[in-house]
């Protein structure tokens, strides 16, 4: 007989754990979070011992919800198995070592998680996922975005990607409904500022989505829209998997002339408005 399943939820992730519980029909734990005087992070999950299978659930975006993840893996060590889903993998960029001397951090950080069972959500690089010491599963969350594009009823809609990197990402969006996909040629210029070479691309007219795993600055997706814009594009709207969004980056976003931002849940944000929740659910059920 399988044991039945507990969601516990981390700080980050509270609103994504709750509609995973719902979505699986199972126990959603009650934990406390708090912080002492002197910063260190505490936490409780109320009846802890009579949990037989774990599943937690915590973005890691900062080094705070890391300690937590690792608090709540730790709260969790009488129970007979122990998953967690990261959505939001931290340090997933800092996947390996430019220069002697540098800390490979995606390594540091994923080997010391000691779980029966990973799930994350389009880790920025597959690569981390070897990094992890437990069975690793990255779950593709562009076709989820792809519906909800679907539901919109756009006009002639087409999938940009903002650079070639992101172009497998898009083609996964774009081949669930079957509308036209392409990608921009991007060059860094700094951490903020790229500088964004329009190609071939009828979108006169059209509705148009962005879209990329990770927004951080905004930066991209504001060139991207300029050149759009300045292509003749009916609307530009703008869509990730990860709302990192630091600083000012929802009014350069909205400032462009974006018409609006879209975002999945791994992390809890004002535009997080298509959930993994179902998608989640369905890989811990499948892993059982």
């Amino acid at each position: 007989m399988k044991a039945p399943i507990s969601i516990i939820s981390g700080p980050s992730s509270q609103a994504l754990a709750g509609r995973v519980a719902r979505a699986l029909g199972c126990h959603l734990a009650d934990i406390d979070f708090s912080t002492f005087p002197d910063g260190e992070r505490y936490l409780h999950i109320s009846g802890a011992a009579d949990i037989e299978y774990a599943v937690i659930i915590q973005s890691t975006s900062t080094d705070s919800d890391y300690i937590s993840l690792l608090q709540t893996i730790d709260a969790c060590d009488t129970a007979n198995r122990v998953d967690v889903v990261i959505p939001y993998f931290g340090y997933a960029r800092q996947d390996k070592r430019f220069k002697d001397g540098e800390a490979v951090s995606a390594r540091a950080l994923a080997g010391a998680i000691n779980v029966d069972r990973v799930f994350t959500v389009n880790i920025h690089n597959q690569n981390v996922l070897s990094y992890f010491d437990a069975p690793a599963t990255d779950l593709n969350a562009a076709p989820v975005i792809g519906e909800h594009i679907a539901a919109m009823e756009l006009n002639r809609p087409m999938i940009v990607a903002p650079d070639e990197g992101a172009i497998d990402l898009v083609r996964s969006a774009a081949d669930h409904l079957g509308v036209d996909f392409d990608y921009m040629e991007k060059t860094r210029l700094s951490g903020e500022d790229v500088l964004i070479k329009g190609k071939k691309m009828d979108v006169s007219g059209r509705d148009v989505v962005i879209m990329d795993d990770i927004i951080s600055t905004g930066g991209t997706v504001v060139e991207t829209t300029r050149v759009l814009d300045e292509n003749g594009a009916n609307r530009v709207f703008a869509a990730c998997i990860h709302p990192v969004l630091v600083r000012n980056a929802v009014l350069r976003l909205f400032a462009s002339g974006l018409e609006e931002i879209m975002a999945t849940d791994t992390l809890d944000k004002s535009v997080s408005v298509i959930s993994v929740a179902g998608l989640i659910a369905g890989a811990i059920k499948e892993k059982r």
